[in-house]
C-alpha cells in the first residue's frame, strides 16, 4: 500500500463550479474527461504487445515501475473502458453522436484486447470445497509470462478478485452482447459460489459467508458484498428462460450429506443475492451503520476438512467476531446490491437499507472542509481512492429511488473538477485530487488503477447527467 502525501505545489482555494451548467453540457465534458485520462493511462501503464500494466507511473520523471499490476489492478482498466462504452451510449441516445461514432468501436476492440491478455494471470488447479472436489480455472493474484500458467492454488488466488471480473463481465455482455463474455461470467460465479459455506449450524443453518479466497477461512465484505448485484443482473438475463444449472448443498435431514439437483438458473441466482446480502447485513453491519471488513476470531485460522461417505470435504471453521475497519467499497456494495434487489424484488426491506446506509456512509467516510472549504474529502489512502469509486457507484445505483443521494454524488464530482482543473500532468491525475502532487518530483509515482479509477468515475458520472 502507497499514498503520495506531501505540499501542493498549487495554492488551495476553493472553486466555485457552475451548478447552472445544463446536463448534457456536463455530461459531455464528463465524458471527454474520462476518455483524456483513460487514454493516457492505456499509453503510460501498459507495457508491449502483451500488455503487462506497470504499477506506478511518475508523470513528471516520465517513469514506470518494475512491479507489475495484480489482476484486481488490470481490472480497473477493464471498468474504466465499460464505463466509457455505457456513458457513449448514453450520450447517443441523448443526441451526441458524433462522440460515440468516433469512440465506441475503439473501445469495444480494446476491451477484447484486456480480457485476451488477462489470460497471463489465469491458472488451474483443483479444489477441495464445502461440497465438491472439482477442477478450476481462475484468475490468480499475480502475473506470469505464459497465459493459462499462473499459480492459483491456496492463497494465491481469491475470491474478490474473480467478483470484480464478474463484474466486469456482465457488463461487458450487456454492452457488446458478446456472449463469450456471459459465459466467462457464469463460470467464475459458479466457482465462487462453490466457496460458499454450506455447513450446518445446530438449528439445520447454513453457516454461510465465502471465505476471502481457498486459502482462507476468514470471511471479508469484499468476498461476499461484491457478488450481490451480478447475481441480480444474471437473475435478469435469465429471468425468462427456463435453463437450469447444477446447485449443491448438505441435506438438512443428516446435517452431513452433499447433495445435488438442477433448478432454474433465474431462481439460482436471485436466492444466492439475496442469500449473500443476508449474511452480510447479519454478520458485518456495525453500530455506526456501516460495513465492517471481515468476520474473524477463528482462533487459529487453519483450514479443515472432513470425510463423508469416504470423499474428503471442506469443513466450518468457526469465526466468531466482526473485525477490521470499514471502507469505502464494502458499504458501497452493499449500496448497490440493495438497489439492484429492490429493483427486481420490490422487498422494501432493502430500499429501507440503502437509504439509511447511504446516509450513514457518507456521515461516516466525508469529511467537509478538511482540505478546502466547501469541499469533502475522502481517505485516500492505501488503496481507498478506488475503493471510493465502489461508493460512488452505490450512490448512483440508488439515485433512481432516493434522490437524496445527489448530494452525495456532487462531492465526487467537485474533487475530480478540482483534480483536474488544477493538477491534470501528462493526462495523469494525483492521488490526492484535492492537495496535489509532492514537491519533490521524485516521490509522484501513481497507482495505474487510480487512473482507470478516475477515467471511470467521469464515465458514470457522464451518464448519471445523460440520463437525467
Amino acid at each position: 500500500m502507497f499514498t503520495i502525501l506531501g505540499c501542493s505545489v498549487y495554492n488551495k482555494t476553493e472553486t466555485k463550479k457552475d451548478n447552472e451548467t445544463p446536463s448534457s453540457a456536463l455530461a459531455t465534458r464528463n465524458l471527454k474527461r474520462a476518455i483524456t485520462i483513460l487514454d493516457s493511462a492505456v499509453a503510460h501503464y501498459f507495457v508491449g504487445e502483451e500488455m503487462a500494466m506497470a504499477r506506478f507511473y511518475n508523470p513528471f520523471k516520465k517513469e514506470l515501475s518494475e512491479e507489475r499490476g495484480s489482476v484486481w489492478m488490470y481490472t480497473s482498466a477493464i471498468e474504466g473502458v465499460n464505463a466509457i462504452l455505457h456513458s457513449l451510449e448514453s450520450a447517443k441516445k441523448s443526441g451526441e453522436t458524433e462522440l460515440y461514432d468516433e469512440n465506441f468501436s475503439k473501445y469495444a476492440e480494446l476491451l477484447s484486447r484486456l480480457y485476451d491478455k488477462a489470460d497471463y494471470y489465469l491458472g488451474t488447479f483443483e479444489l477441495t470445497s464445502f461440497t465438491q472436489t472439482k477442477t478450476w480455472s481462475v484468475y490468480a493474484v499475480d502475473r506470469v509470462n505464459q497465459k493459462g500458467k499462473a499459480k492459483v492454488t491456496g492463497i494465491y488466488n481469491v475470491y474478490d478478485d474473480q467478483m470484480w471480473l464478474i463484474r466486469e463481465l456482465i457488463e461487458s455482455y450487456r454492452i457488446t452482447g458478446q456472449k463469450t463474455y456471459l459465459e466467462k461470467a457464469e463460470y467464475l460465479t459458479e466457482y465462487v459460489l462453490d466457496g460458499w459455506d454450506t455447513t450446518l449450524d445446530e438449528e439445520g443453518n447454513e453457516h454461510g459467508g465465502i471465505p476471502w479466497g481457498p486459502g482462507y477461512v476468514t470471511k471479508h465484505a469484499c468476498s461476499n458484498g461484491p457478488l450481490i448485484s451480478p447475481l441480480v443482473w444474471l437473475h435478469e438475463i435469465y429471468e425468462s428462460s427456463d435453463e437450469q444449472i447444477e446447485y449443491r448443498f448438505i441435506d438438512p435431514a443428516d446435517q452431513r450429506s452433499r447433495k445435488s439437483v438442477q433448478r432454474k438458473k433465474a431462481e439460482h441466482y436471485l436466492d444466492y443475492a439475496k442469500k449473500i446480502y443476508d449474511w452480510q447485513k447479519e454478520k458485518l453491519l456495525n453500530a455506526k451503520g456501516v460495513y465492517a471488513d471481515m468476520m474473524g476470531g477463528c482462533g487459529s485460522c487453519k483450514i479443515a476438512y472432513e470425510t463423508i461417505d469416504g470423499e474428503r470435504y471442506r469443513a466450518n471453521t468457526r469465526v466468531t467476531d466482526a473485525v477490521g475497519q470499514p471502507y469505502t467499497y464494502n458499504s458501497g456494495t452493499m449500496l448497490s446490491g440493495a438497489a439492484d434487489l429492490y429493483r427486481v424484488s420490490k422487498g422494501k426491506e432493502y430500499i429501507d437499507d440503502a437509504k439509511l446506509l447511504s446516509d450513514n456512509s457518507f456521515n461516516y467516510f466525508a469529511v467537509k472542509g478538511k482540505d478546502i472549504s466547501g469541499y469533502y474529502s475522502y481517505d485516500i489512502g492505501g488503496f481507498r481512492n478506488w475503493f471510493n469509486g465502489v461508493l460512488l457507484r452505490g450512490y448512483l445505483d440508488l439515485y433512481p429511488e432516493y434522490e437524496g443521494v445527489a448530494d452525495y454524488i456532487h462531492t465526487f464530482q467537485q474533487n475530480l473538477d478540482y483534480g483536474f482543473d488544477h493538477y491534470l500532468q501528462d493526462g495523469v491525475l494525483p492521488t490526492d485530487l484535492l492537495n496535489g502532487w509532492n514537491e519533490d518530483k521524485n516521490s509522484n509515482q501513481v497507482e495505474g488503477m487510480f487512473q482507470f479509477t478516475f477515467a471511470a468515475e467521469y464515465a458514470v458520472l457522464a451518464g448519471f447527467e445523460y440520463n437525467k
